[in-house]
């Protein structure tokens, strides 16, 4: 009983208008160890893994900074043969704890969780790495030349478009172009991508609709809101996937410290925001929008499976949500999707990932959805994310359905599009260039880098080949 009180003072602090809430230390305290647990569990064993010094410098600094005061003197207990990583934050209360599963990344237990056994540990990812690039990484590269690259020249100096770099690659026509890590990253090392899963829910969503097992257009599949008299049950999951709902946020990206750092369901918290807008008449970055789409089509994917099971003498359980699966459809084998402890993905930030597997996710959408010859995405999908549809954002960037897009970018080909994410995660795609852009980053509230510079400093070399 105590740890759902203590989660219900979460989420009753997170729900106030951040100009009205007062510094809760207990629960900030509670979320530092939260934070810290998760962050550093996905960094030791996402991918190729971080040496714990480079994860205090990179993953611990410079976030949120009502949590940070704590998370410097928080330590962390990691037990590398069971995979978990523990923090104490209250001498009374059990420690904040993160598994790894194997397959599908770590999983930040709620507040008050005691050790045990393990939520379900699975096999490792396939090792795809002798396999032709793009699927793996043999012969990835483009022939090198013997003067540097108009792309070289252009990015020589990334300090000028601002922020951290950690990783930079560019792919032209297919080939990898330029490829840089920070020192202690490399072609294996994954890092958080933050908002750029919303665009790989998007992707999700889009191969779901190929399959027939969701149509975007109609009203969403969301259980909680289908009593009598709810308006939520008109917001269709286009309408999520817009960012435009019309649905509560209580901060701008509404955002969801309660699944993120307390270990909260996702289906119990982002259900419960009441409609403030008709749905599609108001833009609103909300991370609970792209949590709704997501459980939309999980809910649909069940539709079918039931409906398809009726019709068979043999029950088949091939129909779910497996983002895994489809990462390793496209190579994209170190990219690992986190869920909460019900299984419930937390597609709007959680999934770590390379700057190799972020340009094949860039790749499939430069080859409008098809991958070594099959149809992965529907004809046209790129077209529909990319399209401005209903309200748009005030700021120096269009939105499509779930894809940022450079519309109003002097200098940059309109039909540039791209996966943006906080501190610096950036995958940018532009077909008529045959160009993929990937810059992975550890930029801070300060000095963050202009995407929009560096993508036009890219293009102007590309005119200059």
């Amino acid at each position: 009983m105590l740890r759902f009180l203590i989660l219900g003072a979460a989420l009753a602090f997170a729900a106030l208008p951040a100009h009205a809430a007062e510094p809760n230390a207990e629960i900030n305290r509670a979320w530092a160890a939260g934070y810290r647990a998760g962050a550093t569990c996905s960094a030791l064993w996402n991918g190729a893994g971080k040496a714990l010094a480079d994860i205090e410098r990179d993953e611990l600094t410079n976030i949120y900074p009502e949590i940070e005061p704590d998370i410097r003197l928080q330590k962390a207990d990691i037990d590398d043969r069971a995979k978990r990583v523990s923090v104490r934050y209250r001498e009374d209360m059990p420690p904040r704890i993160a598994e790894w599963d194997g397959e599908q990344g770590c999983v930040t237990l709620p507040i008050g969780t005691a050790p045990g056994e393990r939520s379900g540990y699975r096999p490792g990812r396939p090792n795809l790495d002798d396999q032709p690039w793009p699927l793996g990484d043999r012969d990835a590269l483009a022939p090198r030349p013997r003067n540097a690259t108009p792309y070289e020249l252009a990015t020589m100096d990334m300090e000028r478009f601002g922020g951290r770099t950690s990783s930079l690659l560019v792919v032209k026509d297919g080939k990898i172009a330029i490829e840089r890590y920070q020192q202690g990253h490399g072609l294996h090392t994954a890092q958080r991508t933050f908002s750029v899963a919303k665009s790989m829910a998007a992707t999700l969503i889009g191969h779901g609709v190929l399959n027939g097992d969701i149509d975007v257009t109609r009203p969403a599949m969301i259980a909680d809101w289908q009593t009598p008299g709810d308006p939520r049950a008109a917001i269709t999951t286009e309408q999520l996937m817009r960012m435009a709902s019309g649905l509560t946020s209580d901060t701008a990206g509404n955002r969801s410290d309660a699944i993120y750092m307390g270990g909260a369901s996702v289906r119990q918290w982002t259900v419960q925001w009441p409609l403030l807008n008709p749905p599609g008449s108001v833009y609103r970055y909300a991370n609970n929008d792209t949590l709704l789409a997501v459980q939309s089509l999980k809910a649909a994917q069940q539709k079918a499976e039931d409906e398809k099971n009726k019709r068979s003498a043999v029950i088949r359980r091939d129909l779910h949500l497996d983002p895994a699966a489809f990462f390793d459809r496209l190579g994209m084998t170190r990219t690992f999707a986190e869920h909460d402890k019900d299984g419930d993905y937390i597609l709007s930030s959680q999934v770590s990932t390379t700057a190799r597997d972020l340009a094949r996710l860039g790749l499939l959408y430069q080859n409008d959805g098809m991958w070594a010859g099959k149809r992965v995405l529907p004809e046209n999908w790129r077209r529909f994310v990319t399209t401005p549809s209903g309200p748009q954002p005030t700021g120096d960037f269009g939105y499509g359905a779930g894809f940022w897009l450079f519309n109003k970018s002097d200098g940059i080909p309109a039909d540039a599009f791209g996966a943006f994410g906080n501190r610096g995660q950036y995958m940018v795609v532009i077909p008529s260039r045959g160009l993929v852009i990937v810059r992975q980053g550890y930029d801070d509230g300060k000095v963050r880098l202009d995407i929009a510079a560096l993508v036009r400093a890219i293009v102007e070399a590309d005119g200059r080949r």
